[in-house]
């Protein structure tokens, strides 16, 4: 059973449609027993890191979750699905952290799977012409051999994006592919039976749905 994660914040129906349409069935729940319970779990989201780990806490999902992983079934997380992943966000609740005062500013912990904070993009990059968020299509070029993308392009894939934070972890052998804007950064992460993206699958047409396709049959 598949089961995509309800915690209040995400656009659901997107992943599950996209999930039938490469044959698969997919279950939504915000039931810890039933999250618990899943053969592959997908974690997406879209909203801020704070509020978001609030929610998963409140409805219990946290430690179902954190079963799933480690029991080593198959777990995808998409967009601030794979934030959550790491250990703390600069993002705090709707408002940026004031970076000069991080050391101040207790940041909201994510549930520590990878080691890595979840950081801002540059406000720099305004001068450069790029605006924040990262919103549309960019190419994510894979780094090792990661089965999510399996049958695609070595130099990289066009999927569509859509944030202002993005995941720097200390471990860089889990970066299973990297986006360039104006610098890299990892789009895509895997560590054992734990995968995730940045980027939207369920919005990315044909590539999202190939990727989509290989959570499913590779992992």
């Amino acid at each position: 059973m598949i089961v995509i994660v309800d915690y209040g914040m995400g656009n659901l129906r997107s992943v599950q449609k996209a999930v039938e349409r490469i044959g698969s069935a997919a279950e939504v729940s915000d039931r810890p027993d039933v999250v618990a319970g899943a053969d592959r779990l997908i974690v997406p989201g879209v909203g801020a890191f704070g509020d978001a780990m609030a929610a998963l806490r409140q409805r219990g999902l946290v430690e179902a979750i954190r079963d799933v992983i480690a029991k080593g079934r198959p777990f995808l997380g998409i967009c601030l699905g794979l934030q959550f992943l790491f250990e703390e966000s600069e993002e705090v609740a709707e408002a940026p952290v004031d970076v000069a005062a991080l050391g101040q500013t207790p940041l909201p912990k994510g549930l520590g799977v990878l080691p890595g904070r979840v950081v801002r993009f540059s406000p720099s990059l305004a001068e450069r012409g790029l605006k924040v968020p990262h919103m549309g299509w960019n190419r994510a070029e894979p780094a090792g051999e990661c089965p999510l993308f399996a049958g695609m392009e070595r130099e990289g894939v066009y999927f569509y994006f859509a944030h202002s934070y993005y995941a720097a972890p200390r471990d860089e052998s889990v970066v299973a592919a990297r986006t360039d804007y104006d610098e890299p950064f990892a789009s895509a992460v895997a560590s054992g039976n734990v995968y995730a993206t940045q980027f939207h699958p369920e919005k990315s047409q044909a590539a999202g749905l190939m990727l989509l396709e290989n959570f499913v049959q590779r992992t």
